[in-house]
């Protein structure tokens, strides 16, 4: 597959160490994947298969942000990645849907991008101006969907160990978000308050027990010097 429409494939895989566009390629494969590995730490093992995809040119980059990704088990396979979702029986296991093919996709479109970029700066080596957009600075996802955003996601606070913590559950699908919410809320219940069983005087409030004997009274002093009697 032809990952990059600017310049060839050839270009990119060049056994010449010095080909400018095979270095600047695999520098920026290696570079973002290490910014995948940082915002995906749960999904590191599929970055790693999707940064040898991506090496091995197994993305073809389609019209409308679409993307061909083939198969690594199987060579006459290939995989869709269209709006954050894929055909692969993965997608569906995988945290928060990033199987490798579609974290392959995300890399290939990146990286193109940056070394689109690079490529194209000025002849005297200077920098891309800072203004230019690039997609260096996003996370490997679909163009669409800016890692860490997903389509459905919800925060719940817990409390771990003593100590108030925040857990954020990300899909790409509201059920399945609400159903690991369900899970979450079942494994961490709200401990039950203890039940205040002071009496409460209607006027004065909480009473105190009788230190001669059974019950309560009101330890409330009224105006007029004397003492509240309710018990």
């Amino acid at each position: 597959m032809v990952a990059v429409k600017e310049f060839s494939w050839e270009e990119v895989s060049s056994p010449d160490f010095g080909n400018p566009a095979r270095q600047a390629w695999r520098e920026a494969v290696a570079e973002i994947a290490e910014k995948a590995k940082a915002t995906l730490p749960q999904c590191n093992g599929r970055v790693d298969k999707a940064v040898a995809i991506v090496l091995a040119g197994d993305v073809e980059l389609l019209d409308g942000g679409k993307a061909k990704v083939a198969s690594q088990s199987n060579g006459t396979t290939a995989y869709f990645v269209v709006n954050g979702t894929c055909e692969c029986r993965d997608f569906a296991k995988a945290p928060s849907g990033w199987c490798k093919q579609r974290i392959a996709a995300g890399l290939a479109k990146r990286v193109t991008a940056r070394v689109r970029a690079q490529l194209d700066a000025p002849a005297n080596g200077q920098a891309a101006p800072a203004s230019q957009p690039t997609a260096v600075q996003a996370s490997p996802a679909t163009p669409a969907t800016p890692l860490p955003e997903a389509p459905a996601s919800v925060n719940v606070h817990l409390e771990l160990a003593g100590r108030q913590v925040q857990l954020t559950l990300r899909d790409s699908d509201e059920g399945r978000v609400l159903a690991r919410l369900e899970a979450v809320l079942a494994r961490f219940p709200v401990a039950a308050k203890p039940v205040d069983t002071t009496p409460q005087c209607p006027t004065h409030g909480p009473m105190k027990p009788s230190t001669k004997g059974k019950g309560w009274y009101c330890p409330a002093k009224l105006p007029d010097g004397g003492w509240c009697n309710s018990r």
